[in-house]
């Protein structure tokens, strides 16, 4: 009743065929209940009335898109594609990784993860059963479902365990496979393979089983078939120099590899395939001596099939003598050449009495030569297995594991012998494994849920499987035939017919042979020839041959026959005791082995994989439908079909049921119980109860019955859209026409007030023309007096203000000229009487000197005579004679006694005189002598007055010429100063004068930048010009000191002291030319002159407050005519400009100071504590430290409104201001510096006026201790690299690096290292010092690759470092921004350049690791956020019906957001940004980013057909949306990552479009440019209506759009690539951070490191 409903029209149904089983068609017409035919068309137009048997319709059709992967309940049908897919790849496991089984499409990978998490929920061991015919691809899926354990399982730290499992893959199949018929690559041995796991699910090991290895294709290979592969891949690699010694060729050449005739499978390379099993073998660690050694024996068979028998008689045959091929063999296996040759033609026969040896014919040693090579290779396959096994085992504890059965499938030839026997045996005992599991699960749950069931009857095979295994069956049979001494394949044959052909009715005799039987298996019948089953059954080999190779000295080769040594002892042993000696046989063997893998598999969870072969041509992706049938009914997938039909097909939890169908019921029919309340809604719309049945847990339905329910459902949304849409509608008409009747009313309104207002204008005008004409011609009138008036006042302006400059520069000149006057005046006064006086001391000094020379001559001629003594007598006498002669006179007329008396003194006078006088005689000569002596002295003394006047001389030159160029600087700077004084004045009046063109504010900007960057030039040129000249002012006070012999005067040190004191320096040196040379020790001209300077900046302070005081009154005169923002940004540049002039001159006069406190004449004394002169200079310097602290308050109020003003727009600003902020904090320190200074000088001063009693003459001496400059180096000791790269790379802590200190320090430090290392010239220290950071930096990405932080910041220091190299190579391109300070840091000694392509190269792999760092931290975000999480309710309320749920790392209700997405995204920027990376690297990370984003959204979207719909694709566009705002918030809009974005954003317009018509086909065409084909046509097969009102995408619509893309250049695959990374660029950087002001911090314990 309900189903019929769904045969409506353009539904597709499945029409059986004969030949093609299914055709697939149309309904063209609805069906109704009762209609005896249903009208269709089949897919070749052809119109069909199909006619209904008891209303039995035909059954729907799934879509035609052909896919290898389905599920047939809890089977995965894997159908070969004979084609490569690009499905298997890392993000395809990474997608089904941690999915439920049904959230995804059909796929191995979901079979491998549901075995992988019950194992790890359930804690059970699970088992893979892949079986198939041969040709299926068995192998494959074997492959990839161990390739998916070891993926999903490997851990950072074992990663060997999984590469080994996968390694053992190449080497079975090089051993075990071949070509066939029907397979490339078929498995000629059954394995079964146990994964060992850890408590924490981690691959510990791995242990291989073999069955039943197809040992006659050794020695036989059918046509267009080859033997094993390994044989041909050792042919292709004969040319290697290690293989020549086997002396081997073409596989043309020998007998076991050309019976085939076909040596090449298409598409496969031997010599590369031989490389893989070698590499195989070395990550198994099998060495390549033992895998020599095997070659060696594989080479050994080779040349062994060549060797010829010849037959000499019926019974007897031979060798030829010296066979090459024999020989070689011999030689390889190390054997004697002769007894080969020997028994190969013969064997020893062996009787109760005697032991005899007997030829053998052609035909028997020729077997006995096959036997023997295929026992060799038989031994040689197991001893490789079980050295494989021994690799892969564990000393780990193993918790459970997972095996992996891939066997042979059904197998049925021509000729059918013992091999095909075997494997249908063991693939009917699988088939019964499989029948029990699945058959009891479905019927088990029905029990489970205590429903109704009768138990259905299914196929059991046991019968066929004791026809084989049971007692006296085929097996036992065979087995008692082989203990016969004459049985034979026929008595055997016999024997079974006599015994099953009338009890058993799977058993079977052909009409027409006596030597086949046939079996009835679950698959098919097979018909299986006797010959040769009595043969491979004994597995015989000549024992005299196996003793001749026990004799060999190839070691690998004796261990292959240990088993036989051991298994000889035994027999001994028990023969010994009395028991027969038995051999195990192969069919034994066999069938013990399969029973022990029917346990293992029972004691497991099975999963089944049933591999369906489309064809038997290996055409690709072409399906033949009867050939699929046919194996899908011999593997019982029909069966399982046939069960769930009959049973409950379809079921719903009571809680699904309820969401789902709730819309089907009223507000009042729900109940608080879910399960009443579906039980009500199911009475109300299904009337038949036997279509339903209620379980504890679940509804279980009927075929058919949901799609019912599913039909009523959309018939109520249908419903409720129409209502929905009939009332939008509604509402739409009456807002339309309510619209328009406003309108109307609106439009009346207008346009009658328009036309009232039209009058009352005309009234306005006409008494308004009135009023203009009134006030025009008054506005004239006061025009023309107001610009006369302006004209007189401007005139009468200028002139007054011309006549007032005139009489200004005239008073200016005048006394300008009188104080040249002056100057020059009382410079010719004092010059002139400097010259006389020199002239007038030389002319008297050379006059004295005349006559001292006569009188020293006169002196020495008459000491040369004695006549002078003699008339020095004769006078004396005389004038004895004469004073007789007066006092004879005077006496007359006096007292006689008086004159007496008075005779007698003046004798005594005359007589003492004539003593003295001969005295004076007798020291003439020592007085010539001293005479001689002094003049001699005097010569001495005018040659060294002339060779110091000469000195003097130079030295004044000198002295002048230095002070000249110290003028001529100081004066370019005065002039320099007075230009900066003027171009602000300019400023000021083109400000005023240009007010009219303010509004162009981008010029404005340009222009004050290119005056504020001219300003910082000429002010930096100062700076360097007042250091250079200070500089020169000590120098010249060095070499002055020690040279001179005098002291200095006054005046000569008034006219060097201080470049502001020229002018005063003649005055004061005539003030002090009078002074003596011993004054005073105290500099009282000096501190004179600073007070006068001291005021002197007062009062040009004063006048500079004046003029800025004028100048701001100006500028608010011209701002009420400008607008406020540039006005006071002037002024603020003004006041900015003269607060650092003034501030400069307290520099000078601060170093003037300093000058005076430090001595720098260094002969006279500090002024002593308490005197006048010392508080007259400490006055001074309080005045000028307050006068400095209030100029730089008003600097930094000054600059913190100009920040406030312009910090956005003038960033210059900023930088302006921190380099003042360092000049105050410098000065600061400098005040703090003297004050100290001071006060040293004062406890100094204190100090010597107490030791004065004790030591009077001792004079105190401060030494004023300079500023240190350094180099910018870090000196270490050689040797200190590893622990200096410990504490600085090893050790160190990203995130306080980031947030305290600067950004790249340790890259600095290493550099500052590097530098020393260069300076000392040491190649040893810096090759040790780079290459132990490279080192260091590897070892910590390595430890610490996951650690976000920890990589960004190294990325980021490494980059740094990088620049480094590069800004300090001394290379013009990068260093055209440095300073030059930078410059002087250049490195000088060596050249880096080899080391900045390894750093650079380092910085890429950092990087790369950084994206993985990434990639790994966001991968669980973005699927979750871009496609899983809902931020629009409203519209995404639905899913797609009959969809699983999926099971991801969120809850249902704690999904990912992309808010959560967008915080992790600026989070990494936030962090990057902090370590200081550079922009341009910034950028690309962040495209990486987003390439990263969209490719794994684009990927999961391509997997998962619930998020294909149209409500998705919105839900996508808004979250592309968010990401694209996110990136215009961080400026990153030009990183090119919106571009990144494009393939999704095509892919949610893809799921929004149209998609119905041609030109809807052409538009996505030319829509999705950014999307592959494969991409486009995979979205539209997955399309999937959220609703009933969408359909879905027709096939033809596919195929046109697949028509479309063919000739679209664009690469096939599917899947984009996650792992893709784009080439990163290092754009250079430089620095601007100088190594001289970097500080080291106690926190990195760099103590021992010592800046230089």
């Amino acid at each position: 009743m309900a189903a019929a409903e769904l045969y409506s029209k353009f539904a597709r149904v499945w029409l059986p065929d004969a030949a093609e089983v299914w055709k697939s068609a149309e309904v063209v017409r609805d069906y109704t209940p009762g209609d005896q035919t249903l009208s269709l068309q089949l897919e070749d137009g052809t119109l069909l009335e199909h006619k209904l048997q008891a209303k039995d319709l035909p059954p729907l059709r799934n879509p035609d898109i052909l896919l290898i992967y389905t599920y047939c309940g809890i089977v995965l049908v894997a159908i070969n594609p004979y084609e490569s897919l690009p499905i298997y790849e890392a993000d395809i496991i990474n997608a089904y990784s941690g999915q439920n089984m049904g959230d995804m499409d059909p796929h191995i990978f979901a079979v491998a993860e549901e075995a992988y998490k019950q194992m790890a929920r359930v804690e059970r061991n699970q088992s893979i059963i892949v079986s198939g015919e041969s040709g299926a691809g068995k192998t494959v899926s074997a492959k990839y479902a161990m390739r998916y354990f070891a993926t999903v399982s490997s851990t950072s730290g074992e990663a060997t365990v999984e590469e080994r499992v996968l390694a053992s893959n190449p080497i079975m199949e090089a051993f075990g496979n071949a070509k066939t018929t029907r397979n490339d690559n078929s498995s000629r041995f059954g394995k079964y393979i146990e994964i060992g796991f850890d408590k924490k699910h981690c691959i510990t090991g791995a242990n291989m089983r073999t069955y039943l290895l197809e040992k006659s294709r050794v020695v036989f290979q059918a046509s267009e078939e080859r033997n094993y592969h390994i044989f041909y891949q050792l042919c292709a690699s004969s040319h290697l120099p290690e293989f020549k010694n086997f002396k081997l060729g073409s596989a043309d050449d020998f007998h076991y590899t050309n019976q085939g005739q076909n040596l090449v499978i298409e598409g496969v390379n031997d010599a590369e395939e031989m490389t893989n099993t070698r590499e195989a073998f070395l990550l198994l660690g099998i060495d390549v001596a033992h895998q020599m050694a095997i070659y060696q024996i594989l080479a050994a068979l080779l040349h062994l099939s060549n060797v010829e028998i010849k037959e000499e008689s019926t019974d007897r045959s031979t060798i030829v003598p010296k066979n090459a091929h024999l020989k070689v063999f011999s030689e390889l296996l190390g054997v004697s050449c002769e007894e080969m040759t020997h028994w190969l033609c013969h064997r020893k026969l062996k009787t109760t009495t005697e032991t005899y040896i007997k030829s053998l014919s052609k035909i028997n040693a020729t077997n006995g030569r096959d036997a023997l090579a295929k026992h060799i290779y038989a031994r040689l396959f197991n001893w490789i297995v079980d050295n494989v096994n021994n690799m892969l085992k564990s000393t780990a504890k193993q918790h459970s594991f997972i095996g992996v059965l891939d066997i042979y499938g059904f197998e049925t030839f021509d000729i059918n012998s013992f091999e095909q026997f075997c494997i249908n045996y063991a693939n009917e005992k699988l088939q019964q494994q499989f029948n029990l599991h699945v058959f009891k699960l479905e019927q088990e749950e029905y029990m489970r849920e205590e429903i109704p069931w009768t138990l259905i009857d299914f196929y059991d095979n046991q019968p066929c499987i004791n026809l084989i295994e049971a007692k006296l069956g085929i097996l036992d049979l065979l087995d008692e035939e082989c203990k016969m001494p004459k049985g034979s394949d026929d008595t055997w044959a016999q024997k079974m017919y006599n015994t099953f052909k009338k009890e058993i009715p799977h058993f079977e005799k052909p009409r027409l042979s006596n030597t086949a039987f046939i079996i009835h298996h679950f698959a098919d019948k097979v018909e299986y020839q006797c010959v040769g089953f009595l043969e491979k059954n004994k597995d015989t080999v000549n024992e005299e041959q196996i003793n001749v190779l026990k004799k060999s000295q190839f070691g690998i080769l004796l261990k292959l026959f240990e088993h036989d040594e051991i298994e000889t002892s035994t027999t001994k042993r028990q023969s010994r005791l009395g028991q027969k000696e038995t051999k195990k046989t192969v069919g034994l063997q066999f069938r013990q082995s399969l029973h022990l893998l029917m346990d293992t598999l029972n004691a497991t969870t099975p999963h089944y994989v049933r591999c369906i072969k489309p064809n038997d041509h290996k055409a690709p992706f072409t399906l033949e439908p009867f050939r699929a049938v046919q194996q899908l009914r011999a593997c019982g997938i029909l069966e399982t079909v046939r069960i769930s039909a009959a049973g409950f097909p379809s079921r719903w939890t009571y809680q699904e049921f309820f969401v789902r169908y709730r819309v089907l019921l009223k507000q009042k029919d729900i109940l608080p119980d879910f399960k009443q309340t579906c039980k009500n809604l199911l009475e109300k719309c299904i009337q038949d109860k036997n279509k339903y049945q209620f379980g504890k847990n679940k509804i279980f339905f009927r075929a058919g019955q949901v799609a019912f329910l599913e039909k009523l459902r959309s018939d109520k949304l249908r419903l409720a859209c129409v209502r929905i849409q009939k009332t939008i509608r509604c509402w739409l008409a009456r807002k339309k026409y309510l619209r328009m009747r406003k309108a109307a009313i609106i439009i009346q309104k207008h346009v009658r007030s328009y036309q009232a207002r039209c009058y009352v204008m005309f009234l306005r005008s006409t008494r308004a023309a009135l009023i203009i004409q009134r006030s025009v011609r008054m506005w004239l009138q006061r025009k023309r007096y107001l610009q006369i008036r302006s004209a007189a006042i401007t005139i009468q302006c200028y002139l007054r203000a011309y006549m007032a400059r005139m009489i200004y520069y005239k008073l200016i000149y005048e006394r300008t000229a009188v104080i040249i006057q002056k100057q020059v005046r009382g410079w010719l006064v004092r010059t002139r009487y400097k010259r006389t006086l020199a002239a007038v001391v030389l002319l008297q000094s050379c006059v004295r000197r005349m006559k001292a020379k006569t009188e020293l001559t006169k002196l020495k001629a008459e000491a040369r005579s004695v006549e002078h003594f003699k008339k020095l007598n004769v006078g004396m006498e005389n004038k004895i004679m004469q004073l007789q002669h007066k006092i004879n006179e005077q006496c007359s007329g006096e007292d006689t006694s008086f004159r007496k008396r008075k005779q007698n003194k003046e004798f005594e006078n005359l007589r003492r005189s004539e003593e003295e006088a001969r005295a004076k005689a007798e020291t003439v000569p020592s007085l010539l002598e001293k005479l001689s002596f002094l003049h001699e002295e005097l010569e001495n003394t005018q040659k060294e007055k002339k060779l110091t006047e000469e000195e003097a001389k130079l030295y004044m030159d000198r002295t002048q010429k230095v002070v000249e160029e110290l003028n001529m600087k100081n004066e370019k700077l005065t002039k320099e100063n007075t230009d900066l004084q003027n171009l602000i004045l300019e400023q000021a009046q083109k400000l005023a004068e240009n007010n009219a063109n303010f509004g162009d504010k981008k010029q404005f900007e340009m222009d004050l930048s290119e005056e504020r960057s001219r300003y910082q030039s000429l002010l930096s040129e100062h700076l360097e010009l007042e250091e250079r000249h200070r500089d020169l002012k000590e120098n010249i006070n060095d070499m002055s000191e020690p040279k001179l012999t005098h002291k200095r005067n006054d005046s000569y040190y008034s006219s060097h002291s201080s470049e502001f004191s020229q002018s005063l320096g003649s005055t004061d040196a005539e003030d002090n030319a009078s002074q003596p040379e011993n004054e005073s020790t105290v500099d009282l001209p000096l501190m004179l002159k600073l007070q006068r300077r001291v005021k002197e900046l007062e009062l040009e302070k004063q006048s500079l407050s004046y003029q800025l005081e004028n100048r701001e009154e100006t500028v608010q005169l011209v701002e009420e005519e400008r607008t406020a923002g540039r006005t006071e940004l002037d002024l603020e540049t003004l006041k900015r400009q003269e607060l650092e002039y003034e501030n400069k001159k307290l520099k000078q006069d601060l170093n003037e100071l300093r000058r005076s406190l430090t001595g720098e004449n260094l002969d006279l004394v500090p002024p002593a504590p308490g005197s006048k002169p010392y508080s007259v200079l400490l006055d001074q310097l309080t005045s000028s430290t307050e006068e400095l602290e209030m100029r730089k308050e008003e600097v930094l109020l000054l600059r913190s409104h100009m920040v406030r003003q312009e910090a956005l727009k003038h960033k210059e600003l900023m930088e302006e201001q921190e380099r003042q902020d360092k000049m105050i904090r410098k000065l600061r320190k400098q005040l703090k510096f003297y004050m100290k200074k001071v006060e040293e000088m004062e406890a100094s001063f204190q100090l010597k006026e107490r030791a004065s009693t004790i030591t009077p003459q001792a004079i105190h001496v401060n030494i004023t201790r300079k500023e240190k400059e350094y180099q910018g180096m870090l000196k270490y000791k050689q040797g200190d690299e590893t622990k200096l790269l410990k504490n600085l790379v090893t050790d160190l802590k990203p995130r306080g690096v980031a947030v305290n200190l600067i950004p790249g320090l340790p890259a600095y430090i290493i550099f500052m290292c590097l530098r020393y290392a260069d300076n000392v010239n040491n190649d040893q220290r810096v090759t040790a010092l780079l290459n132990t950071t490279i080192s260091s930096i590897k070892g910590v990405i390595k430890k610490k690759g996951s650690d976000f932080e920890v990589v960004s910041f190294w990325l980021s220091n490494t980059c740094r470092l990088l620049h480094c190299f590069k800004q300090y190579s001394g290379e013009q391109m990068y260093t055209e921004k440095n300073t030059p300070k930078q410059n002087d840091h250049c490195l000088s000694n060596f050249e880096l350049s080899e080391y900045q392509q390894v750093f650079e190269d380092l910085s890429i792999q950092i990087y790369r690791q950084f994206i993985k760092c990434m990639e790994d931290i966001m991968q669980s975000l973005i699927v979750s956020s871009m496609l899983e999480h809902e931020n629009m309710q409203g519209v995404l309320g639905s899913k797609p019906t009959g969809l699983r749920k999926k099971s991801s790392s969120f809850p249902e209700d704690g999904t990912a957001s992309v808010d959560a997405l967008l915080q992790r995204l600026s989070l990494f920027f936030s962090t990057m940004s902090q370590h200081g990376m550079d922009p341009p690297l910034i950028r690309q990370v962040v495209r990486q980013l987003f390439y990263i984003i969209c490719a794994i959204t684009l990927n999961h979207l391509l997997l998962r057909k619930d998020m294909c719909s149209w409500s998705k694709g919105l839900q996508i566009r808004y979250n592309v949306w968010q990401l694209e705002e996110w990136l215009t918030e961080k400026n990153m809009s030009d990183s090119g990552a919106k571009e990144m974005l494009e393939p999704l954003v095509q892919a949610a317009q893809l799921l929004q479009i149209k998609k119905k018509t041609d030109a809807d086909a052409q538009a996505i065409c030319n829509m999705c440019t950014e999307l592959t084909p494969a991409q486009i046509v995979k979205i539209l097969t997955l399309y999937t209506p959220v609703i009933e009102f969408e359909e879905r995408v027709s096939t033809t619509f596919i195929d046109t759009i697949k028509n479309l893309l063919k000739d679209r250049d664009k690469s096939p695959t599917l899947m984009m690539d996650t792992k893709k990374i784009f080439n990163v660029t290092i754009h250079f950087t430089a620095s601007s951070v100088a190594f001289d002001t970097i500080q080291i911090p106690s926190s990195l314990n760099l103590s021992f490191l010592t800046r230089i």
